[in-house]
């Protein structure tokens, strides 16, 4: 039988856990510049010699003082769990800092090893960490790695062995001599209960409590060590907090195992003084004070040209390919509901969302290129000051621009907001970011009534203009409803990188897969939804009518003019004509008629399926082109009434899928109620000004 092993994996975020895991095993774990990349543990499993090593990837973790979701799930599994070693992952370039945490680690009296990773960038600075020196004075192994040269990783799993196989070893860590001696007295009397007769357990629940670790306290809670534990606990809370004329107990600790990290730090890392970094110079354009800002705009701009005008060029061909292939599938078929199902339903609503898809993957590619290089980090630092301004904290940043892609993880991402206000606040206006399936919507209209006013600047404006109204509603939410000052900014600055080619692809590829299926099943299903209402219940005497006209008409044009007018007809009168006109009243004051009613409606299901729709209803008698569908917008839609729609879209009710996470996030009903029916409200007061106002200025 071979010996089994458990080790646990831990570390700060942008540490490369998971790239050394994958050098390691060949493991395929996703990687990123951003923590949160590893949102639960991964297990990768290792065979060596006598020895099964299962290795537990923990998601990253600045502090055992957790605050965000991801954070607990590390540390409960930290404090829970059985395991054998603890495999402490570091960056090099930021040694001091994630010492902090390793200190922690040191704590819990475990067999652990360091890894500490990217040396290579260290060394091309011409600097170098004393391994040996760290070792001595850390009492645990240390091992330099570079999983990008496969530098010194074949040790990890040898090292692993030899560490489980030997007797731990004393730990060389010791606090203030005046906090020593309040961790001692707190172990001595936690010894008095058998929950606490190994000393080096005793001593590290004595310094969590002293942290103030709600966790730990809720331990002995019900222990009848209790009462006496917690009379000397609150005494030796206001001794220390006025002996080191703090605050808090716990920022009496923090600031000693940064004292001591730096230290450490001092003694082991040599570094010759360089002048200005590359990365610092680069910085002192990109995170100016005065100019970062407008170029972080100008990129954004940039993006959004790119978006449009090249996008434009195969969304022609995707929109010919289809409309081609439903002409050609209505003249091969037999004749009947079959036929107009597949040829004038399904075809011309999934090719009416597909022709889009060249638009979105460069929006994604655009988004994806700044995360990687490491800008949009630094894009949330320069917009702290500036978000505070409204009531969001710097943080907010990263979830409001991955609004830009898919408000799903958007809000999954808001769970890096550690204060629950911070984090309720940027939820609320996560959808005021247009997500990519509103992109289809805007490039219509756009391509309906501002084809020659340089599209590009206004799809740039729809963006910008969500993004700034977001921040209005913000700042109220913030003054009205969520009264006080969003927490300081804290997040960590990972260094600029050169994107990997093949990860930027790989993600668009997942991404344009996702898409299609999206397409290929739930926009296909609502478009046979759309079509049975449209096309349903027949009737027959209007047919007949028109028939007749068509059959005395003597041009072509008048011909086709009768059947667009019979088609118009049988609409008004089908079930989704019925229900359109049913709701009509309430957008009726917006300019809308029934049909754009029943869009907008559908695309609660799916924003694509708006554009779906609008093919299905008004592209009647060209199989839903985009061509024939621009024509017939212009023919029946009015300018105001175009801009109250793209107001409509842009702020109302996101996806069912993303309302749906947002009820999964925030189990508060009353802030689940105001989600539903705020943005509607707003979304329909702001296009009635909209359209009353151009009305006014003679549009």
């Amino acid at each position: 039988m071979n010996k089994k092993i458990k080790v646990v994996v831990a570390g700060q975020p942008n540490v490369g856990k998971s790239t050394i895991l994958n050098t390691i095993s060949n493991a395929k774990l996703h990687t990123g510049n951003f923590s949160g990349v590893t949102v639960d543990k991964t297990v990768v499993e290792i065979k060596k010699s006598d020895y099964d090593i299962k290795m537990v990837d923990l998601p990253g973790i600045y502090s055992l003082n957790a605050y965000t979701p991801e954070e607990q799930v590390a540390k409960n599994y930290l404090f829970d769990k059985e395991y054998d070693v603890i495999v402490n992952i570091v960056d090099a370039n930021i040694l001091s800092r994630n010492l902090i945490f390793t200190l922690q680690l040191l704590d819990m009296q475990k067999k652990m090893i360091l890894i500490v990773n990217m040396i290579d960038e260290v060394e091309g600075k011409g600097g170098s960490i004393d391994k040996n020196r760290l070792e001595i004075l850390l009492g645990i192994p240390v091992i330099l790695t570079s999983a990008k040269e496969h530098r010194g990783v074949d040790e990890i799993v040898e090292t692993i062995i030899q560490t489980y196989e030997k007797q731990k070893q004393k730990n060389k860590i010791y606090y203030n001599e005046r906090i020593e001696l309040r961790i001692e007295k707190l172990a001595s009397i936690l010894k008095k209960s058998p929950h606490f007769k190994d000393i080096n357990y005793a001593r590290f629940v004595a310094i969590r409590l002293l942290d103030r670790d709600e966790n730990t306290y809720k331990t002995i809670h019900d222990l009848p060590i209790f009462i006496e534990v917690h009379d000397v606990l609150e005494k030796m809370y206001r001794k220390l907090e006025t002996e080191f004329d703090e605050e808090s107990t716990s920022d009496i600790l923090s600031n000693e195992r940064a004292a001591i990290s730096y230290n450490l730090q001092r003694e082991t890392l040599k570094i010759p003084e360089i002048k200005e970094s590359f990365s610092e110079k680069v910085d002192n354009i990109l995170i100016h004070p005065i100019f970062g800002l407008p170029i972080f705009l100008f990129f954004m701009w940039a993006l959004f040209q790119l978006t449009f005008q090249l996008g434009n060029i195969p969304m022609n061909w995707i929109d010919i390919a289809f409309s081609s292939t439903a002409n050609y599938l209505s003249e091969i078929l037999p004749q009947g509901s079959f036929n107009s199902l597949l040829t004038e339903g399904i075809i011309p609503a999934v090719g009416a969302v597909v022709m889009f898809l060249p638009n979105i993957l460069i929006l994604f590619f655009g988004i994806n290129l700044l995360e990687q290089t490491g800008y949009m980090a630094r894009a949330a630092y320069l917009m702290d000051g500036f978000l505070k301004r409204f009531g969001l904290q710097g943080k907010a940043f990263v979830p409001l621009v991955s609004g830009f892609g898919c408000t799903v993880p958007a809000y999954m991402a808001a769970r890096t907001l550690k204060n629950p206000k911070d984090r309720i606040i940027t939820m609320l206006v996560l959808g005021f970011m247009s997500c990519g399936a509103r992109l289809p919507i805007y490039v219509l209209v756009i391509a309906a009534f501002f084809a020659n006013h340089n599209p590009g600047n206004v799809l740039f404006a729809i963006y910008i203009g969500g993004a700034v109204l977001g921040l209005i509603v913000a700042k109220i939410l913030r003054t009205v409803l969520f009264k006080g000052e969003p927490e300081p900014f804290v997040m960590e600055i990972p260094p600029y990188r050169f994107p990997s080619v093949k990860s930027l692809f790989m993600d668009l590829w997942i991404k344009t897969r996702m898409f299609l299926k999206k397409a290929g099943t739930f926009i296909a299903l609502a478009a046979m939804v759309v079509w049975f209402l449209s096309t349903y219940p027949h009737h027959p005497k209007i047919v007949q009518s028109y028939e007749k006209k068509i059959e005395l008409a003597t041009t072509k044009v008048q011909k086709d003019k009768l059947n667009d007018e019979m088609s118009a007809k049988l609409l008004g009168e089908s079930y989704i004509g019925t229900i359109g006109k049913t709701i009509n009243p309430v957008f009726k004051p917006l300019g809308f008629d029934w049909r754009m009613t029943v869009s907008v409606i559908a695309g609660l299901a799916a924003k694509e399926v708006v554009v779906s729709t609008m093919g299905t209803l008004y592209a009647v008698g060209n199989h839903g082109n985009n061509t024939g569908l621009i024509k017939k917008m212009q023919q029946n839609i009015s300018f105001r009434a175009a801009i109250a729609l793209v107001i409509i879209i842009m702020i109302y009710s996101p996806c069912l899928a993303a309302m749906s996470t947002f009820y999964a996030e925030v189990p508060q009903w009353a802030w689940r109620t105001f989600y539903t029916i705020y943005p509607n409200v707003v979304a329909w007061i702001l296009a009635f000004f909209a359209y009353k106002a151009l009305g006014l200025l003679g549009y």
